[in-house]
């Protein structure tokens, strides 16, 4: 079933206990089709592409993306959900089970950070590369930049890419491109809308919700150290390491990624 929630793209599939999937930041919902075909038999799923990305309005100015995942886990009306959510999606699902715990059954949090959170060191320099690529208004070259940074990570080159992986890299090209084209980035989150104060960083031990924390061993060094602070940090939070994936294990590895959910799920 779709629909649309103030904007908002929203599919819904599935019987049973709900899960609400939120994706990253430079792709839409649509990173999440094979993992929700995975798990769609046993759970009712859902989920949807947030302002100015995929199908959902363009964004007209700066969003608060955890008032706008609250919006959407009301508009279930199931009661309590389990989230899962990748990189900044993550985030803000930490940042509304903190605010508003009694929406959230669980937290599943792939390769995310906290809000509060520091990153040391310089950035990588694909990184920089992309932002002068929008300064400069090419487009395409900033798209392919992002998706390797998130996708490929910092390790492997395109041709590193094979079979149905080198599929979903196309995918995430794909959705990539209409958030760059939107430019949504600095429309709605270069500054973003009334920010969760205190962060999460300072308040992970107030989580009271089972976690569990997936982080991708080809990703960015930082974005590791994230994970571990995450899973030391919340209750009584589980690790689980990808080997071989980068910063969105359920789009290079669906089947794998939706078994480690469900277990997760099932052990509750």
């Amino acid at each position: 079933m779709e629909r649309f929630e103030e904007g908002i793209h929203v599919e819904e599939t599935g019987e049973g206990e709900p899960i609400l999937f939120v994706h990253a930041d430079f792709v839409d919902g649509g990173m999440w089709k094979r993992t929700l075909e995975q798990v769609s038999p046993r759970f009712r799923v859902t989920s949807f592409d947030k302002r100015g990305f995929g199908r959902s309005a363009p964004a007209t100015g700066p969003i608060c993306r955890r008032r706008e995942l609250e919006t959407v886990v009301r508009s279930l009306a199931r009661g309590p959900v389990h989230l899962v959510g990748c990189s900044h999606g993550g985030q803000s699902s930490l940042d509304l089970a903190l605010e508003h715990p009694d929406l959230v059954r669980s937290l599943t949090l792939v390769n995310s950070t906290p809000s509060g959170f520091s990153f040391e060191g310089a950035p990588p320099p694909e990184l920089l590369e992309m932002l002068a690529a929008l300064a400069r208004g090419d487009l395409a070259t900033a798209s392919e930049l992002q998706i390797h940074i998130w996708f490929d990570g910092p390790t492997r080159s395109l041709g590193d890419i094979k079979g149905a992986r080198l599929e979903a890299r196309a995918e995430a090209a794909r959705m990539n491109r209409i958030f760059v084209d939107r430019g949504t980035f600095v429309i709605a989150d270069a500054v973003p809308k009334d920010p969760l104060d205190p962060p999460a960083m300072g308040r992970l031990g107030e989580v009271r919700v089972p976690t569990l924390v997936v982080s991708g061993d080809l990703d960015y060094a930082e974005n590791r150290r994230a994970s571990r602070i995450l899973a030391d940090g919340i209750p009584r939070a589980r690790l689980h390491r990808m080997d071989d994936c980068a910063h969105v294990p359920p789009l290079e590895a669906p089947q794998a990624f939706a078994q480690i959910l469900t277990s997760f799920i099932d052990d509750l």
